[in-house]
């Protein structure tokens, strides 16, 4: 069976009880909500990826200001393109991160279509990944070794 490793950094941005998301389309076309940022470059700081992966799918420059934690997902049931079993280990870096500038507009060709604030209360009835409730617990808990209570050792 096929390996495969993704890292990548996302933002915890959290201003005047509103969070910052963006909206991810799936390769079979849902739309969920997710933390904006994404996969880093091979050979790039996971605070680069971070603050270029929010310009890209945002519009804003954002400034890391915490790390929140590290987790880790893994998908057993995908396959690669051509058809071949894949287990899949998603590293996510997550940090808080604040927006410093720019004006909020929507990814424009790539894996996210819109970029928007939520209030808080919101949240649970958005339709969104797992990773938003992680990182909004990571931000909540700030646990020592970041790590959210929201893992699953099953999962991970």
């Amino acid at each position: 069976m096929k390996t495969e490793l993704r890292v990548a950094a996302y933002a915890v941005c959290v201003r005047d009880g509103e969070i910052l998301l963006a909206r991810w389309v799936t390769r079979d076309g849902r739309k969920l909500w997710t933390l904006p940022g994404g996969g880093m470059d091979h050979g790039e700081l996971p605070v680069e990826a971070l603050v270029r992966e929010v310009e890209e799918e945002t519009g804003y420059t954002a400034e890391p200001v915490a790390l929140l934690g590290i987790d880790s997902i893994r998908r057993r049931d995908r396959t690669t393109r051509l058809g071949r079993p894949l287990d899949w280990q998603g590293l996510r870096i997550i940090y808080e991160a604040r927006v410093t500038g720019g004006t909020l507009r929507n990814e424009d060709g790539g894996s996210t279509d819109l970029a928007a604030w939520h209030p808080l209360e919101a949240v649970p009835s958005l339709d969104r990944v797992e990773l938003v409730d992680i990182g909004l617990q990571l931000r909540r808990d700030r646990p020592p070794v970041g790590h959210s209570h929201l893992y699953d050792p099953a999962n991970g």
